[in-house]
């Protein structure tokens, strides 16, 4: 009875010929109201009660393990690979996708210290049981059909260090127990359903990698961004409004940032040039108006830079053009009506003017969408997102800029089983005196050090540097017995700007011996069926959270 929540719904859905490639509100809210039921009926009893009182374990920590463990597998109803076969009997530790090494307070203690079922397509829900995985530093779970809320048991989980639950279909607010999590690195909960507001609190926490795109939250973007530690942070694709926050200029280690597919509005906020160190700036589809600011100059390390799909006017300055490290600018879909004349063409620079308002340019708006009559230009200097007045951001349906002019940024659907970024994140601190023999699996992919896109492709362009999780849009519900999901259509058009980006973070404080690995194999090709996973001896992976992390899927699938 305690999947009976995530069951119902899915067996309601099956019986529709034809569902939408994303979930609708009233599925989204009938899915959190379903699993909050369930945890009302569940969740009270986390204890060891229930095992068999002939089993033999190693340690308590295993015992709860082996609890926890087993209420997650009564939690899932479709196992296509059939994973979970192997979770029998007291020995977590060789349970498929389970890692185990000596635990921080004591070397002679083995715990279950990561857990890693990317693609498997896994469907069920996340049981409160799960808490008792007090020793868990890394919990990767992308590209499976997992739905229902992350419980707030979660937050005993103190040492996590990597969180991927990208592309499944989790719903809710933000979850509120990553908050609890002192040491940890990265987070990625793209490509799902989560909702509202994120919370201020999560830029202050001493983050590498933070990916929230292709979700559904909403409000405006705290203040608190300015704090973050993070080199790559990801909101595109979802429903944030208001203005940026001028507190982005503050931000010590941040190497790119993706906007894009926003609500967001008003002028840029000039502290955006005080951004010496970002390579990728995707801020496409967001509604803002106004002309590129001066300080745009400063964006020295910038290679590439997407402001389409907005409604600015006035004329692209050649300092932008000129910028030392720019290999691609896109300035499409706007009402610009000047551009300097190393905006126009350069053999160093790949660069997209089209759908604006220039002359004797190709492809650009009607000159009756161009008519100063109907272009009103906005002063930066009264608008509330420069700092200037007390103008708000405008909404989309601005009538000062004509209908035809835009251009729709939909966020693009998420094959499930999609390539992840590789991630270099510093490890969480772990003593192992006698790390164990490795698992023999295939090494992840490495790093993508941006290639410049083609020019021509579909809208919505996306930046050059991050990898598709690789950040998924939320995938489509499947029936309860469904196989894994469609393999034989083609992916969604992925934008052309931006492969998600590899995160290189600081190496992590001596230990005594690095903790073993995990070791996920790479995910299947989209257009083939994956293959089931390989069972390999029982022997625990090296340095498990060091020096790999899972990648996550796209934020742009077809990369």
């Amino acid at each position: 009875m305690n999947f009976l929540g995530c069951l119902l719904f899915l067996l309601l859905i099956a019986s529709f010929s034809t569902f939408s490639n994303a979930l609708t509100d009233s599925e989204v809210a009938y899915i959190a109201h379903r699993q909050l039921l369930t945890f009302e009926e569940s969740g009270k009893d986390q204890s060891n009660n229930n095992v068999d009182p002939n089993l033999k374990f190693e340690n308590s920590r295993i015992k709860n393990a082996y609890t926890a463990l087993q209420a997650w597998k009564k939690g899932i109803y479709s196992d296509p690979f059939n994973v979970t076969a192997t979770w029998v009997g007291p020995d977590v530790c060789k349970y498929t996708g389970i890692y185990c090494a000596p635990t921080l307070d004591d070397p002679k203690l083995n715990v279950v210290a990561g857990i890693d079922l990317n693609h498997q397509d896994i469907a069920g829900y996340l049981p409160q049981e799960l808490g008792l995985l007090t020793d868990l530093a890394l919990f990767h779970l992308n590209s499976n059909r997992f739905c229902g809320i992350i419980p707030m048991s979660f937050c005993n989980m103190s040492i996590m260090f990597e969180f991927d639950v990208s592309n499944n279909r989790l719903v809710g607010p933000f979850p509120r127990a990553l908050l609890c999590w002192k040491e940890i690195k990265f987070v990625d909960i793209r490509f799902n359903n989560f909702e509202g507001c994120v919370p201020p609190e999560i830029f202050g926490r001493p983050l590498d990698a933070l990916f929230l795109n292709n979700n559904r939250f909403s409000c405006s973007i705290p203040p608190s961004l300015g704090n973050s530690t993070v080199s790559v942070v990801t909101m595109a694709y979802n429903n944030f409004s208001g203005c940026i926050p001028h507190t982005i200029g503050m931000m010590p280690n941040i190497e790119e940032i993706m906007l894009a597919g926003n609500s967001l509005g008003g002028c840029f906020p000039s502290e955006i040039g005080n951004l010496r160190n970002v390579t990728v700036l995707d801020v496409s589809g967001s509604g803002f108006v106004g002309s590129i600011p001066p300080s745009f100059a400063g964006l020295k390390s910038v290679e590439m830079l997407d402001i389409s799909c907005n409604r600015m006017t006035g004329s692209v300055p050649e300092e932008i053009c000129k910028l030392p490290a720019l290999k691609n600018f896109t300035f499409a879909s706007n009402f610009f009506n000047g551009a300097a004349p190393a905006c126009k063409s350069s053999k160093d620079v790949v660069i997209d003017d089209g759908n604006n308002c220039l002359a004797g340019r190709p492809l650009q708006k009607p000159p009756k969408d161009c008519d100063p009559k109907v272009v009103k230009p906005v002063d930066c200097s009264k608008d509330v997102c420069s700092a200037g007045g007390g103008r708000a951001p405008p909404k989309t349906e601005d009538s000062h800029m004509p209908a035809s002019g835009g251009m729709s940024h939909p966020p693009p659907p998420a094959p499930v089983h999609s390539p992840p970024p590789p991630v270099h994140s510093p490890p969480p601190p772990a003593p192992v005196h006698s790390p164990p023999p490795p698992v023999q699996s295939p090494p992840p992919p490495a790093p993508v050090h941006s290639p410049p896109p083609p020019v021509q492709s579909p809208p919505p362009p996306a930046p050059v540097h991050s990898p598709p999780p690789p950040v998924h849009s939320p995938p489509p519900p499947a029936p309860v017995h469904s196989p894994p999901p469609p393999v034989h259509s083609p992916p969604p058009p992925a934008p052309v700007y931006s492969p998600p980006p590899p995160v290189h973070s600081p190496p992590p404080p001596p230990v005594q011996s690095p903790p073993p690995p995990v070791h996920s194999p790479p995910p299947p090709v989209v257009q083939k069926p994956p293959p089931k996973p390989e069972q390999p001896d029982v022997v625990l992976p090296p340095n498990l959270g060091y020096q790999y992390s899972s990648p996550p899927p796209p934020l742009f699938p077809g990369y």
